[in-house]
């Protein structure tokens, strides 16, 4: 068991599965001969309509396909160093699957149907968001505090004054190159930053929601894009420039030092258990107070850590079974996104110069906004631009994963969701500000 331990010592994922033997090739910690094996079933069930239907045959698919097309994005030169690797094939990979048809169309609704009404997606965020903040120092909660929305707030301002720029030096409007192209980008995903801003816009503006869907659409996919890439590039300077970064860790002042704990699976239960009654916790009281449940669930957990009033045996638990899920569902869940959420159609659409620089510009100013302000107040700047910037600048929960599995950060998930989920909640109440001085 204690040999086993060591082995999910959790470690960004590709890393876990770049481990070899001296005899042996692994893919998925599986000897490569038996993993072809386990793939050529999931396939041949695929295409012969036997695959079982429900979560069973959409997590074999998630898992075979998205393993493979993570390690095999780890492994090709340029795009394992500057497009972040297996994260974005995992991705990308699936998506084109889905476009181009070669994904059968009964496995395309049946993993959509899982990720979205199925409650993988939220089923992965609340074991890591759990785990990661019951695993942290109770000080580092305590002394990041409310300096974290000054990294997100030079994330915000950072986008809107490079996003200007560089829209009026190729055509753009700064109606255009704000409210059309920045503010979608920085608003929190789909379901809490697009949808909503096209309500808002609708009744400021005219016109219906989906209009402004189709407009918002397109610069929130592309800017998903260009934060997984700069993750990747930000690991890179990371690396070159130790100074910057704290290797995971946001805050300054504080080295955390992993405790030595002998992994136990019934501990892990109570880590599964522990990490569904926060999430509950969050929508229960989601109902009452106007902030999404997974802001909700951050904050009760945070507050009950520094109260230290949760057992240890609670606090091992949800960090053993965040380490669990991180180490061995990661790609999957990636995979599950690229065929839920990412249309590389719409992304195809928008790709005209023009438009690419502009969007480019946002991500770039969130990055440079929260890196800078993050440095003035004690953040590392690597760490700073990737939560406070980069998880901004995504598509959400789906962006977040995405993009500290590129950037190797995972264990930066809490800070990455307060981005998310919080700091969209501030892009619509800024979008309503922002309206009337430029129409």
């Amino acid at each position: 068991m204690e040999s086993t331990a060591k082995k999910m010592d959790y470690e960004p994922k590709s890393d876990i599965q770049q481990v070899q033997t001296k005899t042996q090739l692994n893919i998925f910690n599986t000897p490569v001969l038996w993993f072809v094996i386990f793939g050529v079933i999931t396939i041949v069930s695929m295409y012969t309509g036997n695959l079982p239907g429900g979560m069973i045959g959409s997590l074999l698919v998630m898992i075979v396909l998205g393993e493979a097309f993570g390690w095999l994005g780890d492994r090709t030169p340029i795009v394992k160093t500057f497009f972040g690797g297996g994260a974005i094939v995992a991705i990308f990979g699936s998506a084109y699957m889905v476009y181009s048809g070669v994904l059968p169309e009964s496995i395309t609704t049946s993993v959509t149907d899982f990720m979205t009404t199925g409650g993988f997606l939220d089923f992965y965020i609340a074991a890591l968001i759990t785990g990661s903040i019951l695993g942290m120092n109770a000080k580092i909660l305590v002394k990041v505090g409310l300096r974290y929305f000054i990294p997100i707030f030079g994330a915000v301002i950072g986008a809107i004054i490079i996003a200007a720029i560089f829209g009026s030096l190729v055509g753009f409007s700064l109606q255009d190159a704000i409210l059309v192209i920045t503010m979608p980008i920085m608003g929190g995903g789909m379901g809490a930053g697009a949808v909503p801003m096209s309500q808002i816009y609708s009744e400021m503006l005219g016109n219906e929601p989906s209009y402004y869907i189709s407009m918002l659409v397109p610069a929130l996919a592309l800017g998903n894009v260009f934060a997984i890439v700069l993750a990747s590039v930000l690991n890179m300077v990371g690396n070159k420039f130790p100074s910057l970064t704290g290797n995971g860790q946001l805050i300054k002042g504080f080295k955390y030092e992993k405790s030595e704990q002998k992994y136990d699976i019934g501990k892990m239960g109570v880590g599964l258990l522990a990490a569904l009654t926060f999430f509950t916790i969050g929508h229960l009281l989601g109902d009452f107070l106007p902030l999404h449940p997974y802001a909700i669930m951050i904050i009760i957990v945070a507050v009950a850590k520094i109260a230290s009033i949760i057992p240890q045996v609670v606090l091992d638990g949800a960090s053993q079974w965040y380490q669990f899920v991180a180490s061995n569902w990661t790609f999957a869940l990636l995979f599950g996104i690229g065929v839920a959420y990412t249309d590389l159609n719409t992304v195809l659409q928008a790709l005209s110069f023009q438009y690419i620089l502009t969007v480019f510009g946002v991500v770039l100013g969130a990055i440079i906004g929260a890196g800078l302000l993050g440095k003035l107040v004690g953040f590392y700047p690597i760490e700073a631009a990737i939560t406070a910037g980069l998880c901004m600048a995504n598509m959400g929960g789906t962006g977040d994963v995405a993009v500290l599995s590129a950037s190797k950060r995972m264990e930066l998930m809490p800070f990455a969701q307060i981005s998310s989920r919080l700091g969209g909640a501030l892009i619509l109440l800024l979008s309503g500000l922002i309206i009337p001085l430029l129409v």
